[in-house]
């Protein structure tokens, strides 16, 4: 049994690159973007207007003058005019080109308009004022964008500022997440005293989604040489597999027996942790297939790796194992990093076995800090305990005591 800090470290060397797509700007949100965005202008391409109100020269209100003869209107979206008189004024709306030979605007709630004439009612502005600059957010050929970001609506807004209708981001892993026992049933049906409905397969398909996967799923029975069988194709047509179940001690748990002898080799199996302890992390090596489907053995560059999360089959064991260890597995492959977020611990926990400790908490702002309220539920099969917490706080495994007050770090699994 390895700590967590090991596991993590043994999937996180297991990173994959699986290349790069260019998809429409509109499709890339949640997705990494793989290039830098740079300006294809300046930014703002002109001195834009950034009030609605009149745009004068400075030097006539230094000297003194008050009231403006309005010339025109500047609107936004049409050309450049030009004031011809600079005692008087232009009428300007935000977003518009800032008119030749103004250089300040003032808005429309600091004068009075009557006659055609704006009278100003304060005594002080400031040259310059309500005017975004051209090249002030960027000059052409800037880093707008730096790759490896992860695209959110402000980076879609800029995609179409540039004229970036495609993007090239990270391309998702195939993913399949299979559930075995004969114990499941779907979502629809009535199961047996004995039965019971699927969850596990559906939370993990939701946290995939989340990070902008979509994923395939497949169930099989108890049965080994059908689970061999099926295993054995999953393993060459997928990137990943996430099993949920099976890989503990019990005597129809045989999945590791059969990863063995599918050759996928074993990174470990079983976890200092608790829930989630019987975690089994693993890869195959296979080669692509050419058209004729016959398998490239001699070409290194066709090779390409399996990567096999086997999940306690409990379903708190699998939702937190998701967490911990295949999203920063996903985001390293995609070439991000994940910062860590930390909370106070809001009461006294203790806990007893020599394990690191993934205890559900409800999370809480209070002066500006994070603090997360211990919620007891009843084991890592209370899949209802989830629906009243927050996040998961990780209480390390070097001691016993943990107190009310102390920062540990946290993985959060919903917005507070």
């Amino acid at each position: 049994m390895i700590s967590v800090d090991q596991a993590l470290q043994n999937v996180l060397n297991s990173v994959q690159n699986f290349g790069v797509e260019e998809v429409p700007f509109l499709k890339s949100l949640g997705r990494i973007l793989k290039e830098p965005v740079l300006a294809d202008r300046d930014f703002p391409p002109f001195n834009r207007v950034a009030m609605d109100g009149i745009a004068i020269d400075y030097t006539a209100f230094k000297k003194g003058q008050r009231s403006f003869n309005i010339e025109g209107i500047q609107a936004a979206g049409s050309a450049q005019i030009t004031l011809q008189n600079t005692a008087n004024c232009i009428e300007v709306m935000t977003g518009a080109v800032l008119p030749k030979n103004v250089n300040t605007v003032i808005r429309y709630e600091d004068v009075t308009i009557e006659n055609g004439i704006a009278t100003l009612h304060i005594d002080t502005i400031k040259e310059a004022q309500n005017i975004h600059t051209k090249g002030k957010d960027g000059k052409v050929g800037a880093l707008l964008i730096k790759e490896n970001t992860l695209i959110s609506a402000a980076e879609i807004g800029v995609f179409a500022s540039v004229g970036a209708s495609f993007v090239k981001v990270a391309k998702q892993p195939k993913v399949l997440i299979v559930s075995t026992g004969d114990e499941l049933v779907g979502v629809a049906e009535v199961p047996l005293a004995y039965q019971i409905r699927k969850s596990n397969v559906f939370t993990l398909v939701s946290l995939l989604e989340k990070i902008h996967i979509v994923s395939d799923t497949a169930h099989i029975t108890d049965n080994k040489p059908l689970l061999k069988s099926k295993i054995a194709g999953y393993l060459k047509e997928y990137d990943v597999l996430l099993f949920s179940g099976a890989v503990s001690k019990g005597k129809f748990d045989f999945l590791p027996e059969i990863f063995e002898e599918l050759n996928v080799e074993k990174r470990f199996h079983k976890v200092a942790q608790r829930p989630g302890k019987p975690f089994w992390f693993g890869s195959a090596a296979y080669f692509c297939v050419n058209e004729q489907n016959v398998y490239e053995n001699e070409k290194e560059n066709n090779k390409k790796n399996t990567i096999v999360f086997g999940f306690p089959g409990n379903p708190i064991s699998t939702f937190v194992n998701c967490l911990v260890y295949f999203y920063p597995w996903y985001y390293k492959s995609m070439g991000m990093e994940i910062k860590e977020e930390t909370a106070i611990l809001g009461e006294d926990v203790f806990f007893k076995p020599n394990l690191m400790y993934f205890l559900q908490v409800k999370i809480a702002s209070e002066n500006g800090n994070l603090v997360a309220f211990p919620i007891k539920g009843n084991g890592s099969g209370d899949l209802a305990s989830l629906v009243k917490t927050d996040a998961f706080i990780l209480l390390p495994d070097d001691r016993t005591e943990f107190k009310k007050g102390a920062f540990f770090p946290i993985i959060r699994y919903r917005s507070v």
